[in-house]
């Protein structure tokens, strides 16, 4: 993790005046109901006080209640995309989430291999929550073999982590084993998220390249509606790396952040969307932990 961590300590030193903002880069989709996607992640950066920027990798049709259309942009259109925001803001961290299509994975690969970013954090969108697939197995492929190598840090759901290790997770010990594994063959840090497995309590494990690993707890926030919370995770993961965190330090914090967000959910209409509240911009070094 040597890079992500040089990376976090040479941002975490000294104060930044107060209308300073780091600016990240979210590669996803938008969700037009505004509770996952782009405008979750936007949502995310904004009140951890860096400034959001974006490449859209397809557009959808939905609500809280259904997704009635998808359209995906061209892979050409997501590169130039990249390319164009990474020529005017000195990007600090990227994040990766819905990648849509093989061509779209190959096309993010290439760009960011040509300009390798500070830290990039994969969301690896490949199945829902539900376990519903949502990648094709030729872009599962790609985004193994081309996106995931490049990743400082993973944050795949308990379905992704099982898809990835190629083994089913059933119990605490296999989801820590899955997490240090993807950690060891893709070079990166895994945040693995238990989802159902810890019953009344959520579980997820972090796994540090330094060899750390951390079984994170806490109680289970009963009828909350998770849409957009992986999101929302992986933002936050993107968003505390980018301002200096030390990595460990960041996944706590994003996984609190999102808990809060379950606890204290928004009121709209008829909807109860996770809530993101502002954090005051950082004023000094994030390097404990």
């Amino acid at each position: 993790m040597s890079r992500l961590r040089n990376a976090s300590l040479a941002r975490g030193r000294g104060a930044r005046p107060p209308n300073e903002r780091i600016a990240v880069l979210s590669i996803a989709g938008s969700d037009s109901g505004g509770g996952a996607g782009i405008q979750m992640d936007l949502r995310v950066f904004g009140a951890l006080g860096v400034f959001g920027t974006t490449a859209l990798t397809c557009v959808t049709a939905q609500n809280p209640a259904e997704v009635r259309a998808v359209r995906a942009l061209s892979a050409d259109l997501v590169r130039r995309q990249i390319e164009t925001v990474r020529a005017a803001f000195p990007i600090a961290a990227v994040k990766t989430g819905m990648l849509f299509s093989a061509p779209i994975i190959r096309a993010v690969a290439q760009a960011l291999a040509r300009d390798p970013p500070p830290v990039l954090v994969v969301d690896p969108v490949m199945v829902a929550a539900s376990g519903a697939p949502l990648l094709r197995p030729d872009a599962i492929d790609a985004l193994c073999g081309e996106l995931l190598p490049r990743a400082d840090a993973l944050t795949p759901n308990l379905h992704e982590t099982a898809l990835l290790w190629g083994r089913p997770i059933r119990t605490v010990a296999a989801l820590r084993r899955a997490a240090e594994d993807l950690a060891a063959r893709y070079g990166a840090a895994c945040l693995a998220k238990g989802g159902t497995l810890g019953g009344n309590r959520t579980i997820d494990v972090w796994c540090g390249l330094d060899g750390a690993v951390e079984v994170m707890t806490g109680p289970r926030v009963r009828d909350a509606d998770t849409h957009g919370a992986g999101c929302a995770l992986s933002a936050a993961l993107t968003a505390y790396l980018a301002r200096g965190l030390a990595p460990r330090l960041a996944a706590r914090r994003a996984r609190a952040l999102v808990r809060a967000g379950l606890r204290g959910p928004w009121r709209v209409g008829p909807y109860r969307p996770l809530a993101v509240e502002p954090e005051p911009p950082p004023a000094a070094s994030g390097r404990r932990g």
